[in-house]
């Protein structure tokens, strides 16, 4: 499967990044799932920094570094991984699962910081659908594909809202609700329509897909039936 980032900060805040992997104290034996590990931990550590953001000093900051954090893990992982010989497919799945958990634990921390949980089961309910059709097209096409607004840029632009959070407590505290609370509504909206954007897209893409059509049936294993029956003269 081909990979394509049609990110607009990838090539400034990821791919130049990668240079600097053979100076890092990574040693050959340890493992990349600990790195995805470490990033996850990073990204639990940004989204209390979020929940805190609008009613301490050091809730914003918690956030940068927590999702910077998280960035940085993941731009290594699958580096350290290739370069010491160690790419699993265990690790892609690890990889793969464990990134639409990190934006959840920030968009429940944001939702929990402006005091409307609601939003944020909204926003996860984005996420997902997103996520979800991001990989089922990649399914079809053969070809993984980040939008021009993607993972990058909504870290980066997290992490200049933590900063701004956390200076913000030093002047007015009301101001920084007002603006948490718009910035969010505002990141929801923009998300549904990308998304909305996005899945009309994909319908025309894969449509117009020369792979073929998936056309098989559900194979019922005789365990599965075995069970069913059991089940039946029990009733």
């Amino acid at each position: 499967m081909s990979r394509v980032s049609h990110s607009l900060l990838d090539p400034y805040v990821t791919t130049p990044l990668k240079k600097y992997y053979p100076s890092l104290p990574i040693p050959k034996s340890f493992p990349p799932e600990g790195l995805i590990a470490a990033g996850h931990l990073m990204a639990l550590l940004g989204g209390v920094g979020f929940a805190y953001s609008t009613t301490t000093w050091w809730g914003g900051l918690l956030a940068a570094v927590g999702v910077w954090g998280n960035h940085f893990a993941d731009i290594f992982d699958g580096t350290h991984a290739r370069a010491t010989g160690q790419c699993r497919h265990g690790g892609e799945l690890l990889d793969h699962f464990t990134d639409p958990l990190s934006f959840t634990y920030w968009i429940v921390g944001m939702s929990v910081a402006i005091g409307h949980i609601e939003l944020g089961l909204a926003g996860v309910v984005v996420l997902y659908a997103t996520a979800l059709l991001t990989s089922i097209k990649a399914k079809i096409t053969g070809k993984f594909e980040l939008a021009t607004f993607g993972p990058t840029e909504f870290k980066m632009m997290l992490i200049a809202w933590g900063v701004s959070h956390a200076v913000l407590q030093y002047f007015s505290v009301e101001l920084l609700s007002t603006i948490a609370f718009g910035g969010y509504s505002v990141l929801l909206v923009l998300g549904f329509i990308q998304l909305l954007s996005g899945l009309i897209l994909g319908v025309r893409e894969v449509n117009s897909c020369s792979t073929q059509i998936d056309q098989e049936e559900w194979v019922v294993t005789r365990e599965s039936t075995e069970g069913m029956t059991e089940e039946s003269s029990r009733e």
